[in-house]
């Protein structure tokens, strides 16, 4: 079947409102403006729930070789069932991977599971991949759930973080929404050089924005004492999933805790959205007693955020994959060699 366009993929998307973010057609739009291509495929008409399909982009790499990904794909395919099931599919990702020379494809499923040591010893590559030690999103995160009231919400959050919300309303802190980029930029930039994480271009934010915001899938909120910008959280959502994708923080005021009380708007958005689950993307990986026993001492990493994130009271759940199907192995251990050894890079 011949690649899809992006309207045509939404029209098949529509009959999976629980896709993921990272597959829709604006995301594809957003990568193809910095950097990649994107193709998108699909087995049977797309016109039933039984059709399914991924998007898949395409880095380009020296010598006419390329890279292929799947984020959080494919679409339309419970990730328990036998991988087998899914040859339909594969003889065309593997058509098109070997037309653009891709050394071999990444793919990161959309699926979740509790983490625990039993699921993680079960979770064996299927036929024709091999297990990555390199993920390109996080493997774990923090799932909130956003079902009941408001206060039923609050009441499965730490204690703590409760107070955190009330204190910044007290003292003082307000949040606005809009489409004040720049403003959110420096804040970014501020805190990847504060923390040392990689950000994107003010470009690049500003697309994203416009991309999801015209689809009422996205907003950008930024927490103020004074008029004076203190914080700033991008978040996402589509059908019953929200996530917080982009956030920032300058050094000042952080008595007030602005962090909190952005968190906690960004997820009363999502509730308005229809949302039921907001995903807060990204923690140290390790099970929940590893996490317990030593947020307190560490700082590193995502070690800094997980102790932030763990207030809310969501659930840890740990990512299926990732897996690489190789074509070309030689290139496929220069290239790993090379991602090990790579400077900082920012995964979305």
């Amino acid at each position: 079947m011949p690649e899809l366009s992006s309207s045509e993929w939404d029209a098949f998307l529509e009959l999976h409102p629980d896709a993921h973010l990272l597959q829709t057609s604006a995301w594809g739009a957003l990568k193809s403006e910095f950097g990649w291509d994107v193709a998108r495929i699909l087995t049977g008409s797309g016109r039933s729930r039984d059709s399914f399909g991924a998007q898949i982009l395409f880095r380009q790499l020296p010598l006419g070789m390329s890279v292929a990904y799947i984020p959080k794909g494919p679409v339309g395919i419970d990730p328990q069932i036998h991988w087998s099931d899914w040859d339909p599919l594969w003889s065309q990702v593997d058509s098109i991977c070997r037309q653009r020379k891709s050394i071999f494809i990444k793919v990161e499923p959309d699926h979740w599971g509790s983490g625990d040591k039993d699921e993680l010893s079960a979770d064996i590559s299927p036929q024709g991949f091999r297990r990555s030690e390199q993920s390109i999103q996080p493997m774990r995160t923090l799932l909130v759930n956003l079902q009941g009231d408001e206060d039923q919400i609050l009441s499965r959050m730490k204690q703590k973080t409760r107070y955190n919300i009330r204190l910044a309303l007290k003292k003082g802190v307000v949040i606005r929404s809009g489409a004040d980029l720049e403003t959110f930029y420096r804040l970014m930039a501020l805190t990847g050089e504060r923390d040392e994480f990689g950000v994107h271009s003010l470009a690049y934010y500003q697309r994203a924005y416009e991309l999801f915001y015209t689809r009422g899938e996205c907003e950008l909120f930024i927490a103020e004492y004074q008029g004076e910008p203190l914080a700033g959280l991008m978040a996402f959502a589509r059908g019953p999933r929200a996530w917080y994708f982009y956030g920032a923080s300058s050094n000042d005021h952080r008595e007030r805790m602005p962090t909190y009380l952005l968190q906690w708007e960004a997820m009363r958005w999502a509730r308005t959205r229809g949302c039921t689950s907001y995903d807060l993307w990204g923690v140290p990986d390790l099970d929940e007693h590893a996490l317990e026993a030593q947020f307190t001492n560490r700082r590193d990493g995502l070690w800094g955020v997980y102790r932030f994130k763990r207030g809310f009271g969501g659930q840890l759940s740990r990512a299926s994959g990732p897996w690489d199907r190789v074509y070309h192995p030689v290139y496929y251990a220069f290239y790993r060699l090379w991602y090990k050894y790579r400077a900082r890079e920012v995964a979305l």
